[in-house]
C-alpha cells in the first residue's frame, strides 16, 4: 500500500510537470529574424536616391547587392483587405511599398509597428513607377517576394505607436517621387456621382455599370480630375459594398476627409483607403 501511495504521488508530480512544461512553451512562432543587426541603416529617401533609374520608367527591377537596411513604421496593411499582399513602410524622409505574397499580415505588422528590413539580395523596382521592395515579376517588373523570404529579412524594433507617423495633407501637385507611398489625408472632398448601386467596388453580377480593372474600381472625386487622382478600391475590400458618402435625401455627395496611402500608377495618384474608418464624413 505504501509503495502504491508513492507511485500515485509520483505520477501526479509527473503530470503536473508535463502540464507546466506545456504552459511555458509559446503556442505561436515569433515572426521576423531577430539576428538582423542595426548596422548600415539608410533612410528611405536615400534608398530611392540610390536607385533613381529604377523608378523613372515603368516595370523595372534591380537586385540590391549592398549590405544596407531601412527602418520605418508600418502605415498601411491589409486590415481592410484593400492593400493586397503588401504594406506601406514610412520613415521621417519618405515611404515605400513592400510586396509580400502573404495574407493577414496585419496580424503581425500592425499600423505603427517599427521594423528593420535587411535589403541585401532583395529587389527594388518600380511597378508603373511606384517604388516597391520585392522580387522580380514577369521578367523586368517587380512583384511579391515569398513569405518565407520576407520572414528572414525583417526584424521588429521599438514598440507599436500608431500615432508616430501622422498623415500629411495631400496636394495633387506635390512631388510624386518623394511622396508616393506616404500616408496622406484629402480634406473636404466628395465622390463624383455614379450610376448603378453607388458603392465603392460592387460585384459586377449586381451592378453592370462598374468598370473593374485589375480587380479594383477607380472612383473619381469632384475636386480633382480623374486623370490626376482616383480613389482605388479592391473588390475584396471589407468596405467594397459600402455606399459612397451620398446624402440619401438630396442625392448630393457629402464632403469628407479621406485618409489613405498615396500610391501612383505612372503619373496618376491612386489613393488606397486602408479601412472604413479612414473615411470621415464632415458634418454640414
Amino acid at each position: 500500500m505504501k509503495h502504491t501511495k508513492y507511485f500515485v504521488m509520483a505520477l501526479a508530480c509527473l503530470a503536473l510537470s508535463a502540464c507546466q512544461k506545456d504552459w511555458d512553451v509559446p503556442q505561436t512562432t515569433p515572426n521576423g529574424n531577430a539576428s538582423i543587426n542595426d548596422e548600415n541603416i539608410i533612410t528611405i529617401a536615400q534608398l530611392k536616391a540610390d536607385y533613381p533609374n529604377v523608378f523613372s520608367e515603368s516595370d523595372k527591377n534591380v537586385k540590391i547587392e549592398r549590405d544596407i537596411k531601412i527602418k520605418g513604421r508600418v502605415t498601411g496593411n491589409d486590415i481592410g483587405s484593400n492593400l493586397y499582399k503588401q504594406f506601406a513602410l514610412q520613415d521621417e524622409t519618405g515611404a515605400i511599398i513592400v510586396a509580400v505574397n502573404q495574407s493577414g499580415m496585419h496580424g503581425f505588422l500592425a499600423e505603427g509597428q517599427e521594423i528593420v528590413i535587411d535589403l541585401k539580395d532583395l529587389y527594388i523596382g518600380g511597378y508603373r513607377k511606384q517604388p516597391e521592395i520585392g522580387q522580380p515579376y514577369n521578367g523586368t517588373s517587380i512583384g511579391r517576394m515569398n513569405k518565407e523570404l520576407f520572414q528572414q529579412h525583417f526584424k521588429y524594433t521599438g514598440s507599436i505607436d500608431a500615432n508616430a507617423i501622422q498623415p500629411i495633407d495631400f496636394d495633387v501637385d506635390m512631388d510624386k517621387d518623394a511622396n508616393c507611398g506616404k500616408l496622406v489625408t484629402l480634406k473636404n472632398v466628395s465622390f463624383a456621382l455614379v450610376a448603378g448601386l453607388g458603392t465603392f467596388a460592387p460585384d459586377t453580377t449586381q451592378d453592370k455599370t462598374v468598370n473593374i480593372v485589375g480587380g479594383c474600381v477607380n472612383r473619381a472625386l469632384n475636386e480633382y480630375s480623374a486623370s490626376d487622382l482616383v480613389i482605388r478600391t479592391s473588390t475584396y475590400a471589407k468596405f467594397a459594398a459600402k455606399k459612397l458618402p451620398i446624402d440619401e435625401a438630396t442625392g448630393k455627395p457629402l464632403k469628407c476627409n479621406i485618409t489613405g496611402i498615396a500610391t501612383r500608377y505612372n503619373d496618376i495618384w491612386q489613393i488606397l483607403i486602408r479601412k472604413e474608418s479612414d473615411i470621415q464624413v464632415i458634418e454640414n
